[in-house]
């Protein structure tokens, strides 16, 4: 008896369905996650996703921008929120109290397992994918933030207003990066009874005295 082809490709996505693309990307996170660039290979992906091996030539060109995609996918879902500029004239401490209350929550917040792995995988070891997220998500973030240090502290020097900083964004990507392992210490019910304001709060505090300046938004509460 012949094989009906039809009937035996009825369960792979035509490479121009509408989700085929996002279902390579989801697939290729979790396989690059596990395996690496080196170690997962297109068939593996193209299966998991349920797509025709041609869906990754026909929506990324090749395995390496697919790779790119699915870690600047991976980063995006970790990383969702909006850091809009402040309003001409705003003061420093202003703009780095409202810069830290929007990042701490959001490294705060646990991120899906899969993303957070192959992120980590990549930054550990920068290829291509690493520099481009750096390029459009994370330089950003961090030009603002020593924007932000030398208006505020001008008399310090560049090399210390850039350990300020790398201290700043290290309290709050610590919640992010070094939750598997916190969990281990602590539990996950204790960590995930910790309110995300309250981490922004402590951090705030932490780094306002430090730097001995008043936290504007306290200084507004009280008159």
């Amino acid at each position: 008896m012949g094989v009906n082809v039809a009937d035996d490709q009825s369960a792979i996505l035509n490479t121009s369905e509408p989700d085929a693309k996002q279902r390579l990307l989801t697939a290729a996170q979790e396989v690059f996650a596990h395996h690496g660039y080196e170690g997962a290979s297109v068939r593996q992906i193209c299966t998991l996703a349920g797509v025709n091996i041609a869906g990754v030539n026909y929506h990324f060109g090749d395995k390496e921008h697919l790779y790119i995609e699915a870690v600047k996918q991976a980063h995006s879902c970790m990383n969702s929120a909006q850091h809009a500029d402040e309003p001409a004239g705003t003061p420093p401490a202003v703009k780095l109290e409202q810069l830290i209350r929007g990042m701490a929550p959001e490294m705060h917040a646990p991120a899906s397992p899969i993303a957070l792995q192959l992120v980590m995988r990549e930054l550990a070891n920068p290829g291509k994918a690493a520099s481009v997220v750096v390029e459009e998500f994370i330089r950003p973030v961090a030009q603002r933030l020593w924007g932000i240090l030398e208006e505020l502290l001008p008399a310090q020097s560049e090399q210390d207003r850039m350990m300020l900083g790398f201290s700043i964004i290290s309290q709050c990507l610590f919640y992010r990066q070094n939750r598997p392992v916190t969990e281990l210490l602590f539990g996950k019910a204790q960590l995930e009874a910790l309110d995300s304001g309250r981490v922004a709060e402590h951090i705030v505090q932490f780094v306002f005295r430090a730097l001995d300046i008043p936290i504007p938004s306290q200084q507004r509460v009280g008159g």
